[in-house]
């Protein structure tokens, strides 16, 4: 397969299966894109692993940025737009990204998609607060750590056994609803209203910098253009985070996975986080550097089963994504280099709108 056709299938796989019903201007770009091999060849400008549909409508969003009064501006709702996309939404990008195609290239080739999705928060949360705490968590792939502040988020869980159930601190600058669903034969998970980090870590090849202009223009670009929500939500997590930073590591998710871990204090349990990460990282590696580590870790784990839980669980076909791409939730405990427990808790909506929770 050549490198076009890898970034055509995997822009088309974007528009069918994770846009729709999320973003209807990414499901239009993307499916557009993946039909045109021109504008779709300037993904190819990154590494094969990094090539990813989001890497190349949050390069083009950056540029739309940077261009304020562009017509293409008016369907971008980020930027104030309020047109839906139409007849005219492609032909108005096509020639944006191509006329600009060197700049797209300049940055599709130098930056990753660093998505600082908080409201995965509220589903890693049930999971972390299974481990006894206090803890120390480490995020691989964290970006700007916006998920390590989960101890400082406000939830709201809607079920239908118990209405609405609350957690975190009751007056946090930040709160994040969630829809918590039960498939047949599971049960309600006991949700603390508190849980207790002690210590952050980040591991990611490039933290990013809130501090910086120019980094954090990036982090915002890689919301995606319709969900003003979400760029919100980013904005106040940000200014949480910045006032009680975590500790970053930069480095490799598999080959400084221990050096990253030695930051965490001995003598709290280690929670590794990963949340859509491996897409990027070869799931089998990262496993095999989970097991490696020289004390018992938990791996709370929120990927495609064929990413994450596959390598720990497998077999597990009603985990398998079809016509409609979710995330599974999962906990692993490693102790002596061998698996000592594995589970999937519940099926996700990839972006924290909800978790259907297992038995």
């Amino acid at each position: 397969m050549t490198a076009l056709d890898l970034v055509r299938r995997r822009l088309s796989r974007f528009a069918e299966l994770e846009a729709p019903g999320v973003s209807p201007l990414y499901e239009h770009l993307a499916g557009h894109a993946a039909a045109d091999p021109e504008v779709a060849g300037l993904l190819t400008a990154a590494p094969e692993r990094f090539a990813h549909a989001t890497l190349f409508l949050a390069a083009a969003h950056r540029l739309v940025q940077a261009e304020p009064f562009h017509e293409l501006s008016n369907y971008y709702p980020s930027l104030g737009g309020t047109f839906g996309a139409d007849e005219r939404t492609w032909p108005l990008f096509r020639e944006f990204v191509l006329e600009r195609a060197d700049r797209m290239r300049a940055l599709i080739a130098a930056r990753s998609t660093q998505t600082n999705e908080v409201r995965r928060a509220a589903l890693l949360y049930p999971a972390v607060a299974m481990v006894k705490g206090p803890v120390g968590l480490l995020e691989v792939g964290c970006s700007a750590g916006l998920l390590l502040g989960l101890d400082q988020y406000g939830y709201r869980y809607q079920t239908e056994q118990a209405g609405q159930v609350a957690a975190g601190p009751a007056k946090a600058a930040l709160g994040l609803h969630c829809a918590l669903e039960l498939a047949p034969g599971a049960e309600l998970p006991k949700i603390p209203k508190a849980v207790k980090v002690a210590a952050k870590v980040g591991l990611d090849r490039a933290p990013a910098d809130l501090t910086d202009e120019d980094s954090y223009a990036w982090l915002e670009a890689c919301v995606w253009a319709d969900q003003p929500e979400r760029l919100r939500l980013f904005g106040v997590a940000a200014t949480v985070q910045r006032k009680s930073p975590p500790t970053f590591v930069a480095g490799d998710a598999v080959d400084d996975l221990a050096a990253a871990a030695a930051q965490v204090p001995a003598d709290l349990p280690l929670v590794v986080v990963t949340s859509n990460v491996l897409p990027y990282v070869p799931g089998g590696e990262f496993v095999r550097a989970l097991r490696a580590l020289d004390r018992p870790a938990w791996w709370v784990s929120h990927e495609s089963y064929a990413a994450g839980l596959e390598h720990v669980l497998p077999g597990r076909e009603d985990l398998e994504q079809g016509d409609t791409a979710f995330g599974v939730l999962g906990l692993v405990r490693f102790e002596g280099g061998e698996v000592v427990s594995a589970k999937a808790l519940a099926k996700t909506a990839l972006h924290g709108q909800r978790l259907v929770w297992l038995p």
